[in-house]
């Protein structure tokens, strides 16, 4: 039997009347172009970017500002470059924008951080990138060196906010080491940090990280709509991969993870259609493995077989078995633990075959001492027991630079 058309119009009003409730997620850029252009007009704007500039209509930032009489004088390209194009860890060059001819500087390579001769016609810079919600993660450095150039220099310096993929109500991992500060590692932040690209500004800012104390005249335009609960599928953002190897918001969650497999020669999935959620080497039995990562009992995650030829990177061409893994609940998750977890385990079936970097493995982790534990036995929960209060101690710090609040 067919609804009547009272019925149907009546189930439309109510899920149209629902939908209407549900007010979308907008990002700082939408922000910035809908509200907030006395931030920019007759300045000479730097535009720190990438592909994931976008508003949420999916227009590049730096269109709209130019259709709105707003002038764009430069744009500072991170790792992976403005187009976002370059594999991880390649040099990025200086060079032109082929669309608007808008000269582009490399914050990737042997310039990291804006120039004053870059910042020389530069009136206020404005940083738009979407990044991961991992310490690693170099958008984040680049982000702090911008806004240290812009202190230096003197200049305005305006975050575009953009959601947490990760959410904002957890915090995992270690406090970085004072001893293992890099551009992998600049902040003494955890793993999985729970702040937006803007609150964290706002800690670099507060407490003084940046080079020689400065601080920076910081705007943060914040989002509209989004809430410390949310997980990028509630945004009703369109993802954009922030880089090649982050493809899928999935990606992004089982990242801070898998990642720390960089530390070792496993492949981490890189050149293949499942970068960071498919791990493994040749010297792997994929049976094997899942049946031992499936008996630790890990929460939220769960391990499949897998067989994979990555196309490039670790082990390019070579047949790779080993296991794909998928997060099934992101709030009982233990990204840090897992990773180590899975680290320790492959050590424990193929001691001879398995490497593990220290340095590596310090950098990425913010331990000097992870590796000797790792390998001596010391189980990742009774690692991750050492560093809780820290943590504990990071989230209370961080709250006071919170803009959001929870759902």
């Amino acid at each position: 039997m067919k609804p009547a058309p009272a019925l149907i119009s009546l189930v439309a009003f109510v899920i149209l009347g629902l939908n209407s409730c549900v007010s979308p997620v907008k990002p700082g850029s939408d922000i910035l172009t809908e509200q907030r252009l006395d931030l920019v007009r007759n300045k000479r704007v730097g535009l720190v970017t990438n592909h994931t500039g976008r508003l949420s209509s999916g227009a590049f930032l730096v269109d709209v500002l130019r259709s709105k009489g707003i002038t764009v004088v430069a744009l500072f390209g991170p790792e992976h470059g403005v187009r976002g194009e370059a594999s991880a860890g390649e040099a990025v060059r200086d060079t032109q924008d082929a669309k608007t001819g808008i000269r582009i500087f490399s914050l990737y390579g042997k310039t990291p951080k804006p120039t004053p001769d870059m910042l020389q016609d530069v009136d206020v810079l404005i940083y738009d990138i979407q990044d991961v919600g991992a310490r690693f993660y170099t958008y984040i450095s680049t982000m702090a060196l911008s806004m240290e150039a812009a202190a230096e220099k003197g200049i305005p310096f305006i975050v575009l906010d953009r959601p947490n993929p990760l959410g904002g109500m957890k915090v995992d991992g270690p406090i970085r080491a004072d001893s293992l500060k890099s551009f992998v590692g600049m902040f003494p932040i955890p793993v999985m940090y729970g702040m937006t690209c803007g609150e964290l500004a706002q800690m670099i800012n507060g407490e003084r990280w940046l080079a020689h104390g400065v601080q920076a005249n910081l705007t943060v335009v914040t989002l509209e709509g989004w809430t410390r609960d949310m997980l990028w599928k509630q945004t009703g953002l369109q993802w954009v991969p922030p880089s090649p190897n982050i493809p899928a918001e999935a990606t992004a969650i089982v990242y801070p993870a898998t990642c720390l497999l960089e530390a070792t020669n496993l492949s981490e999935g890189r050149g293949t259609d499942r970068p960071f959620e498919t791990f493994g080497a040749p010297f792997v039995n994929a049976d094997s493995l899942c049946a031992s990562l499936k008996n630790l009992k890990l929460p939220g995650v769960g391990f499949h077989p897998a067989s994979f030829t990555p196309r490039s990177s670790k082990y390019e061409g070579r047949s790779c078995q080993g296991v794909s893994i998928d997060v099934s609940d992101p709030g009982a998750f233990r990204p840090t633990v897992t990773g180590l977890s899975i680290m320790q385990q492959i050590q424990k079936m193929y001691p001879g075959d398995l490497t593990i970097s220290e340095r590596s493995l310090g950098r990425l982790l913010g331990l000097g001492d992870a590796k000797d534990e790792l390998t001596g036995g010391v189980s990742p929960d009774q690692m991750e027991a050492k560093w809780k209060e820290s943590l504990d101690e990071f989230q209370k710090r961080a709250s006071r630079y919170y803009l959001y609040g929870n759902g």
